[in-house]
């Protein structure tokens, strides 16, 4: 398994509107055995993004999808940068 932990910082008062986008973006992807986007209670334009792949590749792979695309094009203007991002080998999922 692959696994990937990071910190993503929204532009000022934008958090909501891109947990908005990332939420709905978020369905069915091949290889995904977890994907959970969660509020950073310690910074109020943090948001912390956990997966869990069945491998590096799919992970990869899911960049491509369209449905990803789509997220990623309208996310990015409301993104101001990244902070952590850690790779991991989950264990279970």
């Amino acid at each position: 398994m692959y696994g990937l932990i990071g910190r993503m910082l929204a532009a000022p008062g934008q958090r909501e509107a891109l947990l908005d986008i990332m939420v709905e973006g978020v369905g069915t992807m091949p290889g995904c055995l977890s994907y959970i986007i969660a509020r950073d209670p310690a910074s109020e334009n943090g948001v912390w993004i956990t997966e869990v792949w069945e491998s590096r590749e799919a992970h990869m792979a899911s960049l491509q999808l369209p449905q990803v695309q789509a997220v990623i094009t309208r996310a990015r203007p409301l993104i101001a940068g990244f902070a952590e991002r850690f790779e991991t080998e989950p264990l279970g999922a």
